[in-house]
């Protein structure tokens, strides 16, 4: 019976194989499932042998290791902790148990608990060069973060406050578009939507006044916003962009660029993963100093340092440019706007809803946001969490914030006497996906998400009228050749 088993499971584990090197990290999952399933079936009998003695699958700790990596892929970083630590378990000499966790805690921002797994990788793997380049790598990160911290505390103002631009010059030989403090116009957008689409980058000096800009405009923000749409007018509300610039000009050739009488919100996730992030950042920061009521930007997940340094937009940023415009960067992100409400019925925040009942809207005003995200509150919530389709609320498959149901959905509708909940944070194969009644809808707008999933991304437009949404999806467009995730952190992503 045993053998018989397990010969399945190892049929399902060559099959999640199989999805995985298609990118299809959903199915790899359900079959690395099924082979975990079904060699503890065969512990749990404990009845295999002539002496009664339990079986044990040899391989389970494998099963678990490749379910963690799809776990990884997804984005489920506390289901990757749960499946890696189960393979060091099963296996404390399994040297991919050790290497999934430390990847995992690194992309909670764990460094010190990733520097623990990746020593004892090195320990199962001491011939083994890229688990030592790893251990490096994360020294190296360790001691970088602690540095960082320093110089804060050291730092008497923001960088914001110390940059000298009279200091930057630009090259006599550039002619494209140029930036004027207080004097932006939409031909200067346009401009630079065309510059940036032909490979070109703007001046240093262009692009710190540009973030120097949006650091004052957001200073004047609060944490909930509220957007006034008039009954005959139209508002289009945007997910998760991820660095796809050219997918971004491709929204505006189908929805028509931003102007008072187009507005839009984007709703997160701007940044990393796709390679093109500081085109898409700048182009959706000038837009909104052109139109600063018209364009509306909310914080996601990513428009925080610890994902920056692991999915490319830190390593871009100081390729592009330099170290300083990133961390000015880092001071704008620390000011958006956490969520909105459209007509004082649409709540749309990235993530999700809470892990306690009747929270209201003015308790969500007071969060204070200039900050990274905490370990967890209100803040990290509204960043990080995920509808699921049950009641109640259960842990996070990503290690934070929490997944809620129809019933939390409900009860925060009603507290705040809302029509519905939009939020994104989660690639969807037509670009969007409608839960809990109608009353929750995600909204990812980043098509074929990171070169590879081939979904469809997606819009929302409401008519301030009846606050109908009307969806629009659309497929990817082409990019010049320059691979997603070209400047992520390799200790995240050269796993095997």
């Amino acid at each position: 019976m045993a053998e018989g088993l397990f010969v399945e499971a190892e049929k399902a584990k060559a099959a999640g194989n199989e999805f995985f090197k298609q990118n299809n990290y959903a199915k790899a999952l359900a079959a690395y499932t099924e082979a975990i399933d079904l060699s503890e079936g065969v512990q749990d009998d404990g009845l295999d042998t002539l002496d009664g003695t339990c079986v044990k699958n040899p391989s389970i700790q494998i099963y678990f290791g490749n379910r963690a990596f799809c776990h990884i892929k997804m984005e489920n970083y506390g289901s990757a902790l749960i499946d890696s630590t189960k393979a060091i378990d099963a296996k404390p000499d399994f040297p991919k148990g050790w290497y999934r966790r430390g990847s995992a805690n690194l992309a909670l921002g764990r460094p010190k608990d990733a520097l623990r797994d990746f020593t004892q990788l090195c320990k199962w793997a001491p011939n083994d060069k890229d688990a030592r380049d790893k251990l490096k790598q994360c020294q190296k990160q360790v001691k970088q973060d602690c540095f960082l911290k320093a110089i804060e505390s050291d730092r008497t103002k923001p960088l914001s406050e110390t940059v000298d631009l009279q200091t930057m010059d630009v090259d006599g030989q550039y002619d494209g578009p140029v930036y004027k403090s207080g004097e932006i116009t939409e031909e200067f957008c346009l401009k630079l939507m065309e510059w940036q689409k032909a490979e070109k980058t703007i001046p240093k000096k262009y692009a710190y006044a540009i973030v120097l800009d949006m650091v004052v405009l957001l200073k004047n923000v609060t944490t909930l916003v509220d957007i006034e749409v008039p009954d005959n007018e139209e508002f289009t509300v945007c997910g998760d962009v991820h660095g796809q610039y050219y997918d971004l000009l491709n929204i505006w050739d189908i929805n028509g660029v931003p102007s008072e009488k187009n507005p839009y919100l984007f709703n997160g996730d701007f940044v990393d993963r796709g390679s093109f992030s500081v085109e898409v950042i700048l182009m959706l920061y000038a837009w909104k100093l052109l139109y600063p009521r018209h364009v509306n930007l909310s914080r996601g997940n990513h428009e925080t340092r610890n994902m920056n340094k692991l999915y490319g937009f830190e390593g871009e940023v100081t390729k592009k440019y330099d170290e300083d415009l990133y961390q000015l960067f880092c001071e704008t992100f620390c000011l958006l706007p956490l969520c909105h409400v459209i007509n004082k019925k649409i709540f749309v925040v990235h993530g999700g809803l809470f892990s306690q009942d009747n929270v209201s809207l003015d308790q969500i005003r007071k969060v204070n946001r200039e900050c990274e995200p905490p370990d967890e509150g209100l803040m990290t919530e509204m960043l990080w969490s995920d509808p699921q389709p049950g009641t109640g609320r259960i842990p996070s498959k990503r290690g934070v914030g929490v997944a809620f149901g129809k019933d939390v959905t409900e009860n925060f509708i009603k507290t705040n006497d809302l029509k519905m909940v939009i939020r994104s944070h989660e690639m969807k194969e037509e670009g969007y996906e409608i839960e809990h009644d109608g009353k929750c809808v995600t909204i990812f707008s980043a098509p074929n998400y990171c070169d590879q999933m081939g979904n469809k991304g997606a819009l929302i437009r409401f008519d301030g009228k009846t606050l109908t949404p009307k969806y629009r999806s659309f497929a990817a467009v082409p990019h010049p050749n320059v691979r997603a995730m070209q400047y992520a952190n390799p200790m995240l992503f050269g796993l095997t």
